[in-house]
């Protein structure tokens, strides 16, 4: 049984604060492990101190006259880890001048630590399996199977289980690591120990700079037990030290200490929520958009058969049909609005002129001889289909009619050549 006293031993040999049931549970664990040659898995959110963890373990143990690495996996390249790791031979790879021993052959008979796991390759997360399991490995570009003694512990921020789910961890692997698991609390989770941790950086800062050491008030202390720290002991660091820098006052309150403080400091949990609510919002609002595009769209094509078929029964586009119709016409480029004061001919020249000859109109009759205009134009509203359909027919005729000029097809249509080029476009309608 591990006493109180030894505890608190580590903690002044290592430097470590704060006197919170969790804490001291995690170090319990840590020096109970560290005698054995078991594999150990330290968990913790970034910046809480994991690294500090791996060196107890390592200076408790037998190994501790051996050789400790710590290694970022998250910092080398995929295409180098394995080299870094286990070596490679001369030769094996373009710039590989010579042979070089990896970490499993450097450290053997020691520890390695192995920061973010959880971003290593699947590739390289099978070799180190291997490692785990038989303390065999092979060097890059080599055939020749090599022993090593080494003792691995490993340090994740992210939550394995899910990276496994996902296909990003090699469940085997997870629970060869999980063999002694170690969880290191966060700042939040502490208590009264970020006040220890905040007191302990400005007496060191205010040595550093030659200032005297910052005091918080109850208030201030309290606020700053209830402040989240996403960015846990790091962020707390960096606090006291530009209070300790840029503050005049040195006995702070809480209103002071607020400012120093980032105003929006939600957990990822909390803004994953928001983020997932507020992106079921904005996909029934662009729901919401689309059905009211469809059914201004089905009002149009409703209100341009109405006025095709008005014109072809008057014998052309007059002024009152234009009247009538005057919604098709909103959507007009600016510099020709429309203006119901005026003829066709002066305030619209996309739409066709009431005193188009005898001619036109036998022309364009001429063009549908084989189809009843009427069967065109009367269609089911109610249907969506047909609608595309027979638009796309009539754009088609009137392209073919004026030789696939759009400006006469869509003053034939009664629309917009804007309109006119952006339906050949939505129909890919070849010209």
């Amino acid at each position: 049984m591990i006493k109180d006293s030894e505890i608190l031993s580590v903690k002044q040999r290592y430097g470590i604060i704060g006197n919170s049931p969790l804490l001291n549970h995690a170090i319990r664990v840590a020096m109970q492990a560290a005698p054995t040659d078991m594999t150990v898995l330290i968990t913790g959110e970034s910046g809480s101190g994991k690294e500090s963890f791996s060196k107890i373990i390592h200076s408790l143990s037998t190994r501790k006259h051996g050789k400790f690495i710590a290694i970022n996996c998250g910092a080398i390249p995929e295409g180098t880890i394995d080299s870094e790791l286990f070596g490679h031979e001369k030769g094996s790879f373009t710039g590989a001048h010579e042979a070089r021993k990896g970490y499993f052959e450097v450290t053997d008979g020691g520890s390695i630590f192995l920061d973010e796991i959880g971003e290593m390759p699947l590739g390289t997360q099978a070799r180190l399996l291997r490692v785990l399991e038989n303390g065999e490995f092979i060097k890059v570009g080599s055939s020749k199977v090599l022993k090593t003694n080494v003792r691995v512990i490993a340090a994740t921020n992210v939550n394995l289980i899910k990276a496994v789910e996902k296909g990003k961890f090699r469940e085997d692997l997870y629970y060869r690591l999980n063999t002694v698991p170690i969880y290191v609390p966060p700042l939040r989770e502490r208590g009264e120990d970020v006040v220890l941790l905040f007191r302990k950086f400005t007496t060191d800062f205010s040595e550093k700079y030659q200032v005297k050491p910052i005091a918080l008030n109850a208030e201030a202390q309290q606020l700053l037990i209830k402040f989240p720290f996403p960015g846990n002991i790091r962020q707390l660091k960096n606090l006291a030290e530009q209070i300790s820098l840029l503050e005049t006052e040195r006995d702070v309150d809480a209103i002071t200490l607020s400012k120093y403080l980032p105003t929006d400091q939600s957990r990822l949990p909390a803004a994953y929520v928001g983020s997932s609510a507020g992106a079921e919002s904005a996909d029934f609002s662009e729901r919401e958009i689309l059905y009211k595009v469809l059914f201004d769209m089905k009002k149009d094509m409703t209100e341009l058969k109405k006025l095709v078929l008005e014109s072809y029964h008057s014998g052309g586009l007059n002024q009152n049909i234009i009247k009538k119709h005057q919604t098709l016409f909103e959507d007009m480029d600016s510099s020709q609005p429309f203006d119901s004061s005026q003829g066709p001919s002066s305030s619209l020249p996309l739409v066709l002129d009431s005193s188009n000859s005898s001619k036109e109109k036998e022309d364009y009759s001429n063009n549908y001889e084989d189809d009843s205009i009427e069967d065109i134009i009367h269609e089911e509203d109610d249907n969506s289909l047909s609608i595309e359909k027979k638009e796309k027919e009539l754009i088609i005729r009137a392209l073919k009619k004026h030789n696939n000029k759009r400006k006469y097809a869509a003053q034939d249509l009664g629309i917009s050549e804007r309109t006119l080029y952006r339906k050949i476009k939505q129909y890919d309608i070849s010209e």
